[in-house]
């Protein structure tokens, strides 16, 4: 990227449970190795949320007690946030539950991972349980689906407006693969309008 160059800014609206998340996750930092600077705001979206069919329910407002699938995650990463932690947990929970098949929704699997992601864990844990912890959540999806149109996850969105619900095959392994797939999401998401969707048909199983 050139010197003084101003950087790439878009968002992305998330689930931790979605492993096309943790591809793009790959993604851009793969870009960011190559020396692009990017400026990504990580949004979230509950595909619970999306996924109910229970009128009037949602992730946020739902019992504490209530076992709801991603939820715990979400009010993590707004915990790690309080403590300016956020891209350091949010890397830890994608890798825990895409590398290492962890699951998320266990209490001491995420205090285990906001320990070694260095956060104040007694501090965290204080967090977790405010009632307020999940209004980002509830802002963000209701944001998303009024007012973008987001219906999954991973959504890109960028500057002026132009968005994308992108899914990844497995990650360049080197940074410049990385630059190649990434410029072309650029051109074709960002940057060309007329292009209204891609979907690749896959052959039939025989």
């Amino acid at each position: 990227m050139a010197a003084g160059a101003e950087p790439i800014r878009f968002d992305v609206f998330f689930d931790y449970q979605c492993p096309y998340v943790y591809r793009a996750s790959l993604l851009i930092d793969e870009v960011r190795r190559s020396g692009r600077e990017l400026d990504v705001r990580w949004r979230y979206f509950s595909l619970t949320q999306v996924n109910s069919k229970d009128d009037g329910w949602t992730v946020w407002d739902a019992p504490a007690g209530e076992p709801v699938k991603g939820r715990l995650a979400f009010a993590a990463a707004e915990a790690a946030r309080r403590q300016h932690r956020f891209g350091d947990l949010h890397r830890a929970l994608l890798s825990a539950r895409h590398r290492d098949r962890l699951e998320l929704d266990e209490p001491e699997v995420v205090e285990s991972m906001a320990a070694s992601a260095g956060l104040d864990v007694e501090r965290f844990k204080t967090d977790l349980s405010d009632p307020s912890i999940l209004e980002a959540l509830a802002a963000d999806h209701r944001h998303a689906v009024t007012e973008l149109g987001i219906f999954g996850t991973p959504a890109f969105v960028f500057e002026g407006g132009a968005s994308a619900y992108v899914r990844l095959t497995a990650p360049a392994e080197e940074a410049d693969g990385a630059v190649q797939v990434f410029e072309r999401l650029l051109a074709v998401a960002a940057e060309e309008p007329r292009i209204l969707e891609i979907k690749r048909p896959r052959k039939p199983v025989t």
